[in-house]
């Protein structure tokens, strides 16, 4: 809880806007309630103006102090939709279809970020990942030097001692299916970065599988030793090691029989999983056999922030991830 309270601290140092497409979603209108009650961001609703305040009567909110922005009746529709249409026209968008796709809330955002009207964007409590996604690698595009867009958890195990007091990152949970071995390195080392960066902690990265240091042999396990090594030689500042069973990466005791020479085994408090699946699976089995926090999905990569929810998210979820959007906004840091 340590971690979360800097970053409140951080975004209410120098507040953001921060834009929520999902403006007519219940979750959202009182998490955007709550955002400006303790002042950790400035949040823009988009959606029907009536609608909004109607549902915000319903639940008994204050939004007197936000801006709600219904893209019909928005001064800058006409310049977003000219300006998507330049971004768009090589790839066959024609301007008729950019007044189309613009209308539409999310890339309505997108095109807010992109332009400088808001700071970052926060989506997913009634849309997929792959909704967000889609405007964000159209509009945003990914950051100078970034071959992949990415996503981690921070997860924050109560009464733990593995990772830092409690505290992992988990990578890639929510983007990539299935990463080629180049692609895996960069998801580390964009991670670590973020560690670094935005968590403030010094990472320790673990390139995660079922085999511990050449104890098992598969393509799988190759691919995972590939992209150890690839991303080692990328950034030797980098403490990262693999490949690592899960329990030879934090736990101490199993990593002196497992992997007695690894700098990182039994210390790890940056987890790359090798593809999806497992990121996925993982990240939720610690949410809800360990009582987790999990505050995520969080994208690297984007050239401006824009992230990701759960579909199940709380409105505690959503100030969560609005407050490390700012954070991100900030420190410019988005990979």
């Amino acid at each position: 809880m340590e971690l979360l309270n800097k970053l409140y601290e951080l975004a209410k140092s120098n507040i953001k806007k921060i834009v929520l497409p999902e403006g007519e979603e219940e979750r959202t209108i009182l998490a955007a309630s709550k955002i400006k009650d303790i002042n950790v961001a400035h949040p823009i609703l988009i959606g029907n103006y009536e609608a909004i305040l109607n549902k915000a009567k319903k639940l008994n909110v204050n939004i007197d102090e936000i801006d709600i922005i219904d893209p019909e009746k928005s001064d800058k529709l006409q310049y977003y939709i000219e300006k998507f249409y330049e971004l768009r026209k090589n790839k066959g968008v024609t301007i008729e279809k950019a007044k189309s796709i613009v209308r539409d809330p999310l890339y309505f955002g997108t095109m807010m970020v992109k332009c400088n009207d808001a700071d970052g964007m926060v989506s997913g409590a009634i849309h997929t990942t792959g909704d967000l996604l889609r405007p964000g690698l159209q509009v945003i595009k990914t950051l100078k030097g970034a071959s992949v867009v990415s996503s981690f958890f921070i997860m924050m195990v109560p009464n733990s001692c593995y990772g830092e007091e409690g505290m992992l990152l988990f990578a890639d949970c929510a983007v990539n299916p299935n990463p080629d071995y180049k692609e895996l390195a960069e998801i580390a080392i964009a991670t670590a970065d973020t560690a670094r960066n935005v968590c403030k902690i010094e990472p320790k990265v673990a390139m995660l599988s079922f085999s511990t240091m050449g104890s098992a042999d598969h393509e799988t396990v190759e691919k995972v030793r590939m992209a150890t090594e690839l991303a080692k030689n990328m950034r030797p500042d980098l403490l990262i090691d693999g490949e690592l069973q899960l329990d030879s990466a934090i736990v101490q005791k199993v990593a002196k029989q497992k992997a007695p020479n690894s700098s990182v085994a039994g210390r790890a408090n940056v987890l790359i999983f090798p593809d999806l699946q497992s990121g996925n699976i993982g990240y939720k089995l610690v949410q809800r056999f360990a009582n987790a926090e999990a505050i995520g999905p969080i994208c690297q990569g984007f050239a401006k922030p824009i992230n990701d929810l759960s579909r199940g998210c709380s409105v505690e979820d959503i100030v969560n991830v609005v407050v490390l959007t700012s954070v991100q906004s900030q420190s410019k840091i988005t990979l």
